[in-house]
């Protein structure tokens, strides 16, 4: 039996390595948690936040092992079992991610390969640690989705690209009255076969731009509209549920001539096949680059 001295002590190193880690210390945080854990290695909170540590680290063989131990100490505890899954599934192993994901409540296929379902759509805010851009995705799994915007190429992401999240949401967006929490990115897990391309036009009205997507999409490439589907939020809104005051449209409702769009495909030469479709359409093409290339790997 482990004496009242010990816990105590062990608490009180705790208490001092979550200070550590809230000011940025991980390093020393752990080697405290450590200590911690040598006084009473019962503490499935030093466990756990160990685990916490490297999971914001992306070092997912080692927050698998200190989050499974949280788990066996306190299998009430949820935020450990949640991030023994997550650190499971980054790993691909999916006999363990399976077992997790039933026990917090999923209902999944009989199966032992990579969990691919439907859980429907949801809020994806790439970067969080910095530009912070949401789009929206489609889960597959209860930690992994499928980006179905086209993201800035400043983001590093494309349309396609399959993304390992959190399972703590971090603010709300709404999409056709209904509700849904935003998780945010954690990190690549199989990019996307498509390039992303920045298109600019000059179109007269809405009937020429929905003539250019309806063209283009024919053609292999999918548009998107950013100057009518994207808008900047203050950073307690993105991270809230967004509110009139604090939103800033960039389109207003008066139509806006010159059109930033966002082309992905895995065709490699797009060029005459946008100045077709424009041709179409009846809008002037005033740029159009490639921004962000597929992987070499999918480039086959």
């Amino acid at each position: 039996m482990i004496s009242l001295w010990r816990k105590m002590r062990a608490q009180k190193l705790h208490n001092e390595a979550q200070r550590l880690s809230d000011n940025g210390h991980d390093e020393k945080a752990i080697e405290i948690y450590k200590s911690a854990i040598a006084l009473d290695p019962s503490r499935s909170t030093s466990y756990y936040n160990i685990g916490l540590i490297y999971k914001y680290r992306n070092d997912w063989s080692a927050s698998c092992k200190y989050n499974k131990i949280a788990y066996e100490l306190d299998a009430t505890d949820d935020a450990s079992r949640w991030n023994f899954a997550i650190a499971a599934t980054a790993l691909g192993d999916w006999e363990t991610s399976r077992r997790l994901w039933s026990d917090v409540g999923f209902t999944l296929d009989e199966d032992s390969s990579p969990i691919d379902m439907d859980f429907g759509i949801t809020p994806i805010r790439l970067n969080p640690d910095s530009d912070g851009e949401v789009v929206w995705a489609r889960r597959i799994d209860p930690v992994r989705a499928r980006l179905e915007n086209i993201p800035f190429p400043e983001s590093g992401y494309r349309y396609g690209d399959v993304v390992l999240h959190d399972g703590a949401p971090v603010g709300e967006r709404v999409y056709n009255d209904q509700t849904y929490p935003v998780f945010n990115c954690l990190e690549l897990l199989e990019p996307s076969a498509d390039s992303t391309y920045v298109l600019i036009v000059r179109a007269p009205n809405g009937i020429a731009m929905k003539t250019l997507d309806s063209e283009l999409e024919n053609s292999g490439i999918h548009l998107e509209d950013w100057t009518s589907t994207v808008r900047a939020l203050c950073r307690q809104c993105s991270e809230g549920l967004p509110h009139e005051t604090h939103d800033s449209e960039l389109d207003s409702g008066q139509w806006i001539e010159e059109r930033k769009c966002g082309l992905t495909t895995n065709i490699q030469d797009i060029s005459e096949l946008v100045a077709t479709a424009s041709e179409t359409a009846h809008v002037d093409i005033l740029q159009l680059e490639c921004h962000l290339t597929r992987t070499a790997s999918t480039n086959n």
